[in-house]
């Protein structure tokens, strides 16, 4: 089929913006049309990422004549907004959502598409520190993993153009199953926000006896417990939505914790330290490869000002493009290790040797 021509988002926040945004960005001759309460359409239209708005009301009369419809609201509203949606677009036309969680949507999405209509779960893994249309960006997407998570079938050329349309985002598609989905989404970002507000909770129990508690949490305990400010508003739905799935990792922690316990009193934690460091420098590896490979370097630096400038302008004088660094450890006012990911092992050995040639030793985590 053609690409899409008209394309809906219901919800025009920060991920329905964002697409909006990208869309314009890449395919301006797509019309875009957003749907939400007037006052959030007027400023998407300020920041044109809609082309026309459409207060929520007339949803139903607004996706009629569309090609795609994106669903970026809270869980809960697209699961009720879902049996609405499936009825009111024109046959042929495709549904996404945006969700944290997959099974249950795709299991609804299931029960109340037509056999005409299509529906595909999704789940960009991109967001901000904000929230709302005015923290929308139109390079939010670059290089984040886009999960797709279908499960009745779509027609090949539907399923090649909205393909396309993820990446014109700058996306790299997933396809998982929904219940996988949930299942690693539970052990990676479910569980350590359970964990991280748990752990905060428990020290400032300990307050009442000292204030100082919380006076001397330094470096690795704001950084473990960073995600403990996350509005439960947020989370309700998530929670509520996985509970299996969070319930059976925080089991599997507990057994973790109690195996822990006695390496503690055994004096047999060498190994898990050496473990845990090494399945941890692995994890940008995996996960930014699963379409096109990166190259990662590791880069010793001292901790002040304009050293990360230095090295990314040395790199892009020689026209390497950096397309992910991470911040891996840091001791403020010491030293830390950077890790910079480059798209082909020719970048990847090129960027060594400029590094070498202004001062920087480095090491190769892949290739």
């Amino acid at each position: 089929m053609n690409a899409f021509s008209r394309i809906a988002i219901i919800g025009v926040g920060l991920i329905g913006g964002s697409i909006g945004l990208a869309l314009k960005r890449k395919k301006p001759e797509i019309h875009r049309i957003g749907i939400d309460a007037s006052f959030v359409i007027d400023e998407a239209l300020g920041l044109s990422a809609i082309d026309e708005g459409i207060p929520s009301e007339q949803m139903e009369k607004a996706i009629s004549s569309v090609d795609l419809v994106f669903l970026c609201t809270p869980i809960h509203e697209i699961l009720r907004l879902l049996p609405k949606v499936a009825h009111s677009i024109k046959p042929g036309a495709l549904v996404t959502d945006v969700g944290s969680t997959k099974r249950r949507i795709v299991e609804l999405a299931d029960e109340v598409f037509p056999e005409d209509r299509y529906f595909i779960g999704g789940h960009p893994m991109a967001g901000s520190e904000g929230r709302g249309i005015k923290w929308a960006d139109a390079l939010l997407f670059e290089n984040a993993v886009y999960v797709l998570t279908p499960s009745r079938p779509l027609p090949p050329a539907l399923m090649k153009t909205f393909g396309e349309t993820i990446e014109v985002l700058g996306a790299k598609i997933l396809l998982l199953t929904p219940t996988l989905h949930d299942r690693i989404a539970a052990a990676v970002s479910h569980l350590p926000q359970i964990l991280a507000v748990t752990l905060m909770n428990l020290v400032a129990q300990h307050q009442t006896s000292s204030p100082y508690f919380l006076k001397l949490a330094a470096g690795g305990f704001r950084d473990m417990t960073r995600i403990a400010s996350s509005p439960y508003e947020l989370w309700k739905p998530i929670i509520e939505t996985n509970q299996e799935e969070i319930l059976a990792f925080v089991d599997e922690f507990i057994d973790a914790l109690k195996q822990t316990k006695q390496k503690i009193l055994d004096q047999a934690l060498e190994k898990e330290f050496m473990n845990a460091a090494q399945f941890r420098l692995s994890i940008p590896r995996d996960t930014k490869g699963f379409l096109r490979p990166h190259y990662d370097i590791l880069v010793p630096a001292e901790d002040k000002p304009g050293i990360i400038a230095k090295i990314a302008t040395a790199l892009a004088n020689a026209q390497i493009n950096i397309k992910d660094i991470e911040i891996l450890k840091v001791r403020e006012g010491d030293a830390g290790t950077l890790r910079l990911s480059f798209e082909t092992p020719e970048q990847q050995n090129q960027a060594q040797h400029i590094l070498k040639e202004i001062g920087f030793s480095s090491r190769r985590m892949n290739g």
